[in-house]
This record gives structure tokens, sequence and C-alpha cells, in this order.
């Protein structure tokens, strides 16, 4: 089953026009604009509630932006499967040992435009250590990585300085984490 009716500039429009509503209702605003290169990761961060999921696909909406994203592969059966495909989902199962990274890797070796966003918690709760999945998929595809952020205290969203992986992780990672500091999630802590 796939909703081509989905795949229409006016649909688009439609989304676009709706999300610029919602936004300015809701008070988020975008800070910058989405950086115009043809392929990176984006990371965002603070990652603390669902709620993060709709406010970006509507900054991406408003700002004409095409985003792709990795979600549990149940977030894809049923009739909601295509439409989150529409939105830019890639089904991974996170369970198993597959190589996500190489897989992504050579994803964007494939793509002559991907920009995949990816919360580099892994997760909604509270953590210590961030997954370096991201870093590993950007240095392998050798893309930059784009510093996005969704900062709850300000109802913005919005990009820092794009980011070169070394291949150095451990000199990497406090580099890419400063960004962060100031910016507050739903549920901070």
């Amino acid at each position: 089953m796939h909703f081509t009716i989905f795949d229409t500039p006016i649909v688009r429009d439609v989304f676009r026009v709706l999300s610029i509503l919602l936004l300015k209702l809701s008070g988020w605003k975008l800070k910058g604009e989405f950086p115009l290169l043809d392929k990176y990761v984006m990371i965002g961060a603070p990652h603390t509630s669902n709620w993060d999921f709709p406010i970006t696909l509507g900054l991406c909406f408003a700002s004409r932006a095409k985003i792709y994203w990795m979600g549990k592969h149940t977030l894809f059966k049923g009739p909601m499967g295509p439409v989150m495909r529409w939105l830019g989902g890639i089904p991974v199962t996170r369970h198993q040992n597959n190589s996500l990274v190489q897989q992504m890797v050579d994803v964007y070796g494939r793509s002559s435009r991907l920009v995949v966003a990816i919360p580099p918690e892994g997760t909604r709760r509270a953590v210590k250590e961030w997954k370096t999945g991201f870093y590993h998929i950007a240095h392998g595809a050798r893309v930059p990585i784009a510093l996005a952020y969704l900062d709850y205290s300000r109802k913005e969203g919005g990009f820092g300085p794009m980011f070169m992986p070394s291949g150095d992780v451990e000199r990497d990672m406090p580099l890419i984490r400063a960004f962060y500091a100031d910016k507050v999630g739903r549920y901070p802590g």
C-alpha cells in the first residue's frame, strides 16, 4: 500500500501552512536555516519527550526541508507504516546486531542527497553517555554533522555549527556535547 496522494506538492503545501500556523500558535520558532548541503547527519538534542518529533517535523515542513529519521520497526506496521515512511521514517530493528552503521554509510554512498536525523541519546530517558552511531555514520560516509537542537526554555529549534568528524571520537564528542550545554529539553534531567 503506497499513499501517492502524500507525494503531491499540494499536500506538502498544506502541511507547510498547517505547520507554520501551529508553530506560531504554540510559540515555537526556527533559529537559522537548515544547512544547504546535499548530505549530512543531523543530530538533535536534548531528546526528552515524544513532543520532539512533531515539533521537529513542523519545523521541517515550515522550512520545506526534507529529512529522514530512524525509528523502531514497530512504528511502520499496519496502516501507519506508509505514512511514517512518507514522513521520512527508516525502520530499524534495534535489538539485532545488523551493522546499522555500515548500512547507513552504504545508503549515504548511494545517495546524491540525504539528511538523516538521529537523537544522540538513543532514548528519551536521561543518559550520561551518548550513543556514537551518528558519529560513526558521519565519519564513515565522510559527511559533516549538523548540530541541531530543540530548546524548550526558549521555544526554539535551530542549528549550531557544522562539525566534521576527525575519526577521533574521544576528542570530538566533548566538543560536540559542549554545544548543547545550555539547551533545555522538555523534561530536563
